[in-house]
């Protein structure tokens, strides 16, 4: 099933094409969680870091890193996502801080030496792709980065995507039958919907990405969803959007809310970063 598994995430994102760059621009929650992504991010990353950015798509958050001082390693899983990200940085001032471009898949890593990055960043969820392995996975990119540098990513959220769509959650259960919604929601595997050609994924409790992370032989420092109360009526966030002092309040709020510990499960993904745990 792996092996099956990764062909059709490679064949979802192919399809998927530049939609992808547009993804947290086109609505305003999606321009919530684009900001608490950024914030996070630049927590982590100090000038002359050199970055493995693993699932980096056409570029969204490679553009982040070069302007936060990185010098970054750009790897997809997709050939058509990484055409995109040579396509949207040709000519720009972040284009000359990617060092290269290679097809990699986050299961797969051994290519890189110990120790060789200082930060491995890997948003848009390529563990949730991972499936049964995701252990292997996370333990690749805690080997490749350096003593107390950090592996920085996301995963899709079970609670919250729940939560946030719960309508077509419950269509789908119409049509699948609820004892396999029932085991989607006990396990998060999104393969469970027998779906051979849409998307696929694994989403997570926090407290699954906390043993996981712990299994794998490192230890979460900081964790965050990627939206609380922007999952809300998008009206009233379009109204707070327009009046430029108000959205700068409303984000520095919603930001300290998605880190709170009752709120970290309650978006549609979990941010984390996360340290090796080094026994020599």
């Amino acid at each position: 099933m792996a092996i099956e598994s990764r062909q059709q995430v490679r064949r979802y994102f192919d399809a998927f094409g530049d939609a992808e760059w547009h993804r947290l621009t086109d609505d305003v929650a999606g321009r919530v969680s684009l900001e608490v992504h950024r914030r996070f991010l630049a927590r982590f990353v100090r000038p002359g870091d050199r970055v493995l950015e693993v699932g980096a798509g056409p570029g969204r958050f490679t553009t982040e890193l070069a302007a936060l001082g990185a010098s970054i390693v750009v790897t997809d899983l997709s050939p058509v996502q990484l055409a995109f990200n040579e396509e949207r940085l040709r000519g720009g001032a972040a284009d000359a801080s990617v060092e290269r471009r290679e097809i990699v898949d986050v299961c797969d890593t051994s290519r890189y030496a110990d120790g060789e990055f200082d930060l491995v960043l890997a948003y848009g969820g390529p563990l949730s792709y991972a499936f049964e392995q995701a252990g292997d996975a996370l333990r690749g990119l805690l080997r490749i980065t350096r003593p107390g540098g950090l592996v920085v990513g996301s995963v899709m959220s079970l609670l919250g995507v729940w939560r946030h769509f719960l309508p077509g959650v419950v269509k789908a259960a119409e049509a699948i039958g609820e004892d396999a919604n029932d085991l989607i929601l006990r396990t998060g595997d999104l393969r469970r919907k027998g779906d051979q050609d849409g998307h696929v994924c694994q989403m997570f409790r926090h407290r699954d990405l906390a043993a996981l992370i712990r299994a794998a032989g490192g230890e979460i420092v900081a964790a965050t969803a990627s939206n609380w109360a922007s999952l809300g009526d998008p009206d009233t966030l379009t109204a707070l959007e327009s009046d430029p002092d108000r959205w700068a309040r409303f984000l520095e709020h919603e930001i300290a809310a998605c880190q709170e510990p009752g709120a970290v499960d309650g978006g549609t993904h979990i941010l984390f970063a996360c340290v090796a745990l080094r026994t020599e």
